[in-house]
């Protein structure tokens, strides 16, 4: 399957499943998340490793995916599974697969050795060489030192994904829910300096910027309230472990209407007033403020996220709410 932009894919939700279990595999075929990723890492009890390449093969072959994009989680490189979970899955289900998710990843090395084994397999099965995209989980304080040299380590880098638990011990977080502020941190988001530091390296280099998830799935306000703060800050989206996280995860990563109408009219009125015959002028006044070029890159950020949400704009007249 040929490439795209890593910032032209929806990736609102990125559901995680178990591999090992094939109840759960079957069941997320039919559900709305962007992308789904089968996990072989976490998720799978080590006995259980094997039989779950398996399982996840079986289920990336389904014909019934309603989802865009799939994608498997192997596992680390400092683990004994990772080279048998990357050629397995590949030669199973390789034309299937949209990308391999790294865990633990903690240098560029690491994606530059995924690199490598993909695209011997992709020789080897006659697939296009390329076109499985790689997504690295940022996930200790090692990796968020370097974090430029990971995120510019391949062109088949699609995605930096933050994992929250992980770092949190790392970093020695007072905390046992994933997401959550440590215990007695009352200064602001402990957590604000390891999300824009992805964010930004992510942007740096042409990447998806995705959250990590929130464990509580029997807590939406809280999920909605993260997932927001995330979302404000200009992530993708967001992982979710469970069905029921899926729907508030797609709203929140998802533009306004009135915001993405207003977006695509600041979007026309600075092509006007840029043109000829608007008087090619580099700044004009638009609904009480001056918009230039950097408003009209804001809001091109914007229109990009709800064209791809598949918003349309509000057609002239119509009442646009707020």
């Amino acid at each position: 399957m040929d490439r795209v932009d890593p910032r032209g894919v929806l990736r609102r939700s990125v559901l995680a499943v178990p591999g090992s279990s094939a109840a759960m595999l079957t069941k997320a075929r039919a559900l709305s998340a962007d992308e789904v990723f089968c996990d072989l890492e976490d998720a799978v009890a080590p006995d259980a490793k094997v039989a779950a390449r398996a399982a996840v093969v079986d289920a990336l072959n389904a014909d019934d995916w309603r989802c865009a994009r799939r994608a498997v989680r192997v596992n680390a490189w400092s683990t004994p599974w990772t080279h048998a979970d990357v050629i397995d899955v590949v030669a199973g289900a390789g034309a299937r697969l949209h990308s391999v998710v790294l865990p633990k990843v903690g240098r560029g090395a690491d994606v530059i050795a995924l690199d490598l084994l993909l695209t011997q397999l992709e020789r080897i099965h006659d697939l296009p060489v390329g076109a499985i995209g790689i997504q690295a989980q940022i996930e200790d304080a090692r990796a968020l030192r370097r974090i430029d040299e990971i995120a510019s380590a391949s062109v088949r880098l699609e995605a930096l994904v933050l994992g929250p638990a992980d770092m949190a011990a790392s970093l020695g977080m007072r905390t046992l829910t994933t997401g959550e502020q440590p215990q007695g941190y009352t200064l602001g988001d402990a957590h604000h300096h390891v999300l824009m530091s992805v964010l930004v390296a992510a942007r740096a280099h042409g990447l998806a910027a995705v959250d990590g998830p929130y464990l509580a799935f029997d807590a939406p306000d809280r999920l909605r309230a993260i997932a927001s703060a995330a979302a404000a800050l200009g992530y993708d989206g967001k992982w979710v472990i469970h069905p029921s996280q899926i729907a508030v995860v797609n709203e929140v990563f998802t533009p306004r209407q009135a915001d993405y109408d207003a977006a695509e009219d600041l979007l026309d009125a600075y092509a006007t007033a840029t043109s000829t015959a608007g008087g090619a002028r580099g700044a004009v006044r638009h609904r009480g403020e001056m918009i230039d070029e950097a408003s009209a890159a804001m809001a091109t950020a914007l229109a990009r996220t709800g064209r791809a949400a598949g918003l349309t704009r509000t057609p002239p007249g119509d009442d646009r709410t707020t």
